[in-house]
């Protein structure tokens, strides 16, 4: 199990560790040359990192503790803005181009809360890919079958904000979340993520995908942690939340779309875990979701990712389009073939779609579902083969889009058996019912977990 950020604060308090202790166990961990460190971080921070653990050990000798996550070492993705350097993304093409001024939003509200920054980490190019894979910087492995046949992807678009946290590396990481690049991660390495309603966190300072989509979370230990962490990036004072009652909880099961393809062991952990819900008194009513259908025909030309991330980077790939991820690249130029007209059809479908949803929807306390319908591939399969690359990203990427679209909230939470591949399982809701989806998830978490 890793460590919860509630029993890393309390052991802070006892005196059983200090901040700078736990900073130094990171670092170590980091640095080990036969661990994952140099694939999952692009950045370390160790002299800043230091400094404000002596710092906030000072503190706490004091009496002192700006936030529950004072002391504790956090990773930051590598598209957030850090004062004084360049946000390169994942990417080689941002080499040289100027540094950040300010700190983005996110990254300072963890410095006032006391966390302590240890590095920004890896990520697939420009965040758009599903998959994990960074052909400039490396692929962090997932910790399932890591030594078997050059490992498994980490999932993306976070992949080292992931590695990092089941490596002990950090103890909770942020990442951001376009069309899953939160919830996959910590699908496939057993981890729990949340994704927040977008307007809940401020995007200032961070490298954009998708102004319509994107929404910044935390990959951590619990759906506690994530409460914790998601108070510290929205500017709340954390109120704990507490678990919903089970029995009588009305649970949407998606039987279209969102099963298709799904693998034997996906499906096992899902059918066991629906299982559990409905012996502890949970409605669980499994029946299509029309809306879900009509997704891949709205978005057919590239939809709000395509268009924007071509705006963004026309530039860029004009003075040096053969520096990018090939398979990142190519996919951004979709974009250049969509007009004006063509988004704004997507636009005037999303608010159809999402009026439709919410309205199938309607009498449910949350959409249950899983997080992604297989389980991580192999690393060395899918960079041999754009067939697989494409084709596992779309199947990885197709369950969480639909909440992104949505302008949705959601938590994945691991539901596999110990030992076996790790397997996520979504739960969601519509936008603005954040704490709602916490404190549901919250007590399917213990109810897994017995």
């Amino acid at each position: 199990m890793f460590p919860k950020l509630s029993q890393l604060a309390a052991d802070l308090d006892s005196g059983r560790t200090t901040s700078a202790e736990l900073t130094e166990q990171t670092l170590a961990k980091i640095a080990d040359a036969n661990g994952e460190g140099a694939r999952v971080f692009t950045s370390v921070y160790a002299d800043q990192a230091r400094a404000a653990a002596r710092a906030s050990d000072t503190l706490r000798a004091a009496g002192l503790a700006r936030s529950p996550i004072e002391g504790l070492p956090v990773s930051v993705k590598d598209l957030f803005d850090v004062a004084g350097e360049t946000t390169l993304a994942g990417s080689v093409v941002l080499r040289g181009k100027p540094a950040a001024f300010v700190n983005a939003v996110v990254v300072q509200n963890l410095i006032n809360a006391g966390a302590i920054v240890i590095g920004k980490t890896n990520m697939t190019e420009f965040a758009y890919s599903g998959l994990g894979i960074n052909p400039h910087y490396g692929t962090p492995k997932n910790a399932w079958e890591r030594n078997v046949d050059g490992g498994r992807i980490p999932g993306g678009s976070s992949s080292g904000a992931a590695v990092s946290v089941t490596d002990g590396m950090a103890f909770a990481a942020i990442g951001s979340d376009t069309g899953g690049s939160v919830r996959i991660p910590s699908a496939f390495n057993g981890l729990t993520g949340f994704k927040p309603t977008a307007s809940r966190v401020s995007m200032k300072g961070v490298l954009p995908l998708s102004a319509y989509l994107d929404s910044i979370g935390p990959l951590s230990a619990s759906v506690e942690c994530c409460a914790i962490m998601d108070a510290v990036l929205s500017g709340e004072e954390y109120v704990a939340p507490l678990p919903h009652p089970l029995r009588g909880l009305r649970l949407l099961a998606p039987t279209n779309v969102v099963l298709d393809g799904m693998d034997e062991q996906v499906g096992a952990a899902y059918k066991a875990a629906l299982a559990k819900l409905s012996a502890a008194g949970a409605v669980i009513v499994e029946k299509p979701v029309p809306a879900f259908a009509e997704l891949a025909a709205i978005n057919a030309k590239g939809g709000f990712t395509a268009a924007e991330a071509y705006a963004w980077h026309r530039e860029l790939i004009a003075e040096n389009k053969a520096g990018y991820d090939q398979r990142v690249v190519s996919r951004i130029l979709r974009g250049k073939d969509m007009g004006a007209a063509d988004l704004l059809d997507v636009i005037h479908a999303r608010r159809a779609w999402i009026a439709n949803t919410e309205a199938q929807l309607d009498g449910f306390d949350a959409l249950v579902m899983p997080t992604v319908p297989v389980v991580a591939p192999k690393i060395a399969d899918l960079q041999a083969s754009d067939e697989a690359y494409y084709g596992a990203n779309g199947m990885i990427l197709r369950n969480p889009t639909l909440i992104n679209f949505l302008d949705g909230c959601a938590v994945s939470l691991p539901c596999h058996q110990p030992g076996n591949a790790p397997v996520g399982l979504s739960l969601a809701a519509p936008g603005g019912h954040d704490k709602r989806i916490l404190s549901i998830a919250l007590a399917v978490e213990g109810l897994l977990a017995s």
